[in-house]
């Protein structure tokens, strides 16, 4: 798979080979295409429950090649390590419980099915990945009744995390408008920045909470600021910010925009300029309530690494956020210490534990399926 140079919205192979193993072990299988973008549902058995498992082949750019000890698609071994662009997030993750899945199919066939949803454009826009996938079950009376998402989810050891919850996440792109002039005379002029240094500090400045059972407190960061103005004596006629919100479920992201708006509408009023916000929201937070299902995958990883998962809402967007429409949903995976960067690397053992980890859950799961 990280030989395959899947970089968003690239298949780059990765899906092809994923069909052929899977069809090879009896599973059926379908293409899904949208929008430019290559995706893989595949299902073994027609019988409930169905257990199935998400994940993503599309990686993003490995940037300067010059940098990498070893040639990003070249998935070299070395040290115990596996290098390579999609090694930690997440191919790695996506052999796991394919080689799990194929081997249960072979070794115990399950009575009940595995599904197998894998998107091609995670690390994109993800318009048309896993929202496609979800689209074409529903259009065609597909229903999982659990899904793990293999995403790196652990923090410091393979397990030790187990993600049962996202933060949600929204963008506020910032505009303010005025009327250039000339800093010496700023009476003919209408400035636009303090009208939105004065909305970025309201914005700042407010506590939008102490957190919630799951989640921790709400954050807010400026991310940038930019007038595109090199001259000390022009006042611009236009000022720029970005804001990202990470927010718990006290929140929403309607309930978020809102609020933004009116302190925008009043700064604009204060300074008489004009400012306009456009929201972009990734995903509404949410939470699969501990219960049998998350029990089962914890004590999965008990008997196989020896340590108890912390549950944990903790990290940016995944696909988990589509999938929790469809039914419950929890995030296991890899150390996701090096994902994204240069010399993005896992070691082999984890990779061989995360499989042990999948295998016991799908055995665990069929021989007494959760509520």
């Amino acid at each position: 798979l990280i030989r395959c140079p899947s970089v968003t919205p690239e298949e780059g192979g990765a899906i092809i080979l994923l069909e052929d193993r899977l069809s090879a072990a009896g599973f059926t299988t379908r293409r899904i295409e949208r929008g430019g973008i290559s995706n893989l549902y595949a299902r073994w058995g027609e019988a409930e429950p169905v257990l199935g498992f998400c994940g993503h082949t599309d990686v993003v750019p490995p940037g300067d090649l010059e940098a990498w000890n070893h040639p990003p698609f070249a998935a070299v071994r070395e040290g115990g390590m596996l290098h390579g662009r999609g090694s930690a997030d997440m191919k790695s993750g996506v052999a796991a419980f394919v080689a799990a899945a194929v081997e249960m199919v072979h070794t115990t066939p399950p009575e009940g099915s595995i599904a197998i949803a894998i998107a091609g454009d995670e690390e994109g826009d993800a318009l048309d990945g896993t929202r496609a996938i979800l689209d074409w079950m529903g259009a065609n009376d597909e229903q999982m009744n659990h899904c793990i998402v293999g995403e790196p989810t652990s923090h410091s050891e393979i397990g030790d995390r187990l993600k049962i919850g996202r933060r949600g996440s929204l963008t506020a792109r910032l505009t303010s408008y005025g009327v250039q002039g000339h800093s010496a005379y700023p009476e003919r002029a209408r400035n636009p920045l303090p009208a939105l240094v004065r909305l970025l500090d309201r914005l700042a400045v407010r506590e939008l909470d102490n957190g919630s059972e799951y989640f921790g407190a709400s954050t807010l960061a400026i991310t940038s600021v930019d007038t595109g103005n090199t001259a000390a004596n022009v006042i611009p006629a236009e000022a720029r910010a970005t804001v990202n919100i990470r927010f718990n479920d006290h929140h929403s992201g309607q309930s978020l925009s809102e609020w933004i708006e009116e302190e925008a509408d009043t700064a604009a009023a204060d300074f008489g300029v004009g400012l306009a916000a456009r929201f972009q929201i990734s995903g509404e937070s949410f939470v699969t309530e501990p219960g049998p299902f998350t029990e089962l995958v914890s004590a999965a990883v008990e008997a196989t690494t020896g340590r108890r998962p912390a549950l944990s809402t903790s990290g940016g967007t995944s696909d988990a956020r589509f999938m929790k429409d469809h039914c419950g949903v929890v995030e296991l995976g890899l150390v996701g210490d090096t994902i994204h960067q240069v010399n993005e690397r896992v070691p082999v053992a984890d990779i061989e534990t995360l499989k042990a980890i999948y295998t016991r859950v799908l055995a665990e799961y069929f021989a007494t399926p959760p509520d």
